[in-house]
């Protein structure tokens, strides 16, 4: 595969520098390990593209379920349409949760995870793409926000926290209020 095209005698375009500088994450996918990534994915995930490449996306995931759930759910998506799209929790090295928008494309529809491209952007970032509601979240709210996704119950949340599940209750109230929803249910569908 050539990195460097011209077309029509204008002057060449260098695919790969344009990939490794993209101002969004970007990472090229197989089986949904990392083959390759730029850099603005590595300083999202605060992970060294080398340290990244072929490891599985799973480390990326709040949880080993999440990955695993995310994966049953997308794969009929990427089988029909070629690209999914959504607004979701991920994890950075240090564990800390953060909303991203991520939008991925399957090069073969009948294996759809044989080669992907995804696109990462961080909803926090100071550049005005910000989410507001995700964006002001505490991290005890953005950790329990990520186990409600998971439809965890208060007790099981408290433990996974080592909090109290009144605790969980009351950031869970906390966050009913911010997103303006009735119940978790609501709660959770606003949330994705």
């Amino acid at each position: 595969m050539q990195d460097v095209l011209s077309f029509d005698g204008q002057e060449a375009i260098d695919y790969k520098w344009a990939f490794h500088n993209a101002p969004v994450g970007q990472a090229i996918g197989r089986y949904r390990v990392v083959v390759d990534c730029n850099a603005t994915f590595s300083k999202m995930f605060q992970v060294s593209r080398d340290a990244l490449i072929g490891q599985s996306f799973q480390s990326l995931y709040p949880t080993q379920v999440d990955f695993d759930k995310t994966g049953e759910r997308i794969t009929p998506i990427l089988s029909q349409y070629g690209c999914f799209s959504e607004h979701r929790v991920m994890r950075r090295a240090n564990g800390e949760l953060f909303w991203v928008h991520i939008s991925g494309f399957a090069h073969n529809r009948s294996d759809p995870f044989q080669q992907t491209l995804w696109a990462f952007t961080d909803l926090r970032r100071e550049d005005g793409v910000d989410l507001t509601l995700h964006g002001s979240m505490t991290p005890r709210e953005r950790d329990i926000a990520a186990l409600l996704i998971e439809r965890k119950t208060g007790k099981e949340i408290g433990k996974a926290l080592g909090i109290s599940p009144r605790t969980v209750d009351v950031y869970k109230t906390r966050l009913l209020r911010k997103y303006g929803a009735a119940s978790t249910v609501e709660l959770v569908k606003k949330l994705l």
